[in-house]
């Protein structure tokens, strides 16, 4: 089969389509024929350091995957050949990514694709669908009628999460560059959007709630953006970043107002080898599936490139600058 293999660490140059053989089969496990995989910060992040498990170089890197079932394994019972199922898993530098035409999946890591989502939606969701949901139901514990500061709501985790915390009924402000971000923002449902190249989004925030500040910060930028974000959260409230906090972070105000601190990483399942938490975040996938086929949930894709332009898809992705997601077509 074709795949894009990482042959190194580096640039996007040691990306190189090569032929390699197409996965072995194991007996709870689906071969699925990949239709699209989905491009995510980690692949970028992996390609540049190197990946979890530099031992087992080279590397098929994505994590995300959306296609059809090929053959399945002699204990699969969930799956039959022809289903269309769609899956975060592998690309790690260990299990095989997505990055080929052929991979595998054990089946209590593989749901349904949504019926009305296209390929490229699907393998573009798993990723961001997890961590928006992780991040703003079960690390900040999001309430009907709370208020949400969403960093980068323009993004691929942010016009998710967005889009998850109306459905849970919150009123969400988020932070974008650009006025065609902010029209993309409230698009997806953003009650109030701020540029943070011209205004002081924590000034702005607590004009937007009356001085009290959100109920739940969600960082997705990192840096100097969660210690500014301090101030903008109520006492007693919540903020949830996805990056590792920046060593010279000042916790003085986070301190003082009482904050949460919470830390999310939806790839700790597949690097810890937890299958229980994996299988719940095939269940997330699921309930985003039905929330999907019903109208209330949209993964928007942005760019859409074939697999050999694997390496124009890094390159675009690193230039910080894209809405919506990136999808490798297969």
């Amino acid at each position: 089969m074709k795949a894009v293999v990482m042959t190194a660490s580096g640039n996007s140059e040691v990306l190189q389509v090569q032929e390699v053989p197409t996965p072995s089969l194991g007996s709870n496990e689906l071969l699925v024929k990949l239709k699209a995989a989905g491009v995510n910060p980690i692949d970028t992040k992996l390609r540049q350091r190197g990946t979890f498990f530099p031992d087992k170089m080279p590397a098929i890197l994505g994590c995300d995957g959306a296609g059809v079932v090929e053959a399945v394994g002699a204990n699969v019972t969930k799956f039959r050949v022809g289903d269309e199922v769609y899956f975060c898993n592998g690309g790690l530098g260990g299990h095989q990514g997505n990055y080929a035409e052929y991979t595998t999946v054990d089946e209590r890591f593989a749901a349904r694709k949504p019926k009305y989502a296209s390929y490229a939606q699907a393998a573009a969701a798993p990723l961001v669908l997890i961590t928006a949901w992780e991040a703003l139901y079960e690390r900040g514990r999001l309430e009907p009628g709370e208020r949400v500061l969403i960093h980068a709501g323009a993004g691929g985790v942010g016009h998710v999460a967005i889009q998850l915390a109306k459905l849970k009924g919150a009123s969400v402000c988020t932070t974008i560059s650009s006025q065609a971000k902010a029209r993309f923002a409230r698009y997806y449902g953003a009650d109030f959007t701020i540029n943070y190249k011209e205004t002081n989004f924590a000034t702005a925030v607590l004009e937007w709630t009356n001085g009290e500040g959100v109920d739940l910060a969600f960082d997705t930028v990192g840096g100097e953006v969660l210690q500014q974000s301090f101030p903008a959260v109520r006492m007693y409230g919540d903020i949830v970043t996805i990056l590792e906090p920046d060593a010279k972070t000042v916790w003085k105000v986070a301190r003082n107002r009482n904050l949460r601190i919470s830390l999310e990483l939806m790839l700790t399942p597949m690097l810890q080898g937890i299958a229980a938490a994996q299988q719940h975040q095939t269940e997330i996938l699921e309930q985003c599936a039905t929330w999907i086929d019903e109208g209330k949930l949209t993964i928007d894709v942005s760019h859409e490139l074939p697999l050999a332009d694997a390496r124009a898809a890094h390159q675009l992705l690193e230039t910080g600058s894209i809405t919506g997601k990136i999808v490798l077509l297969i």
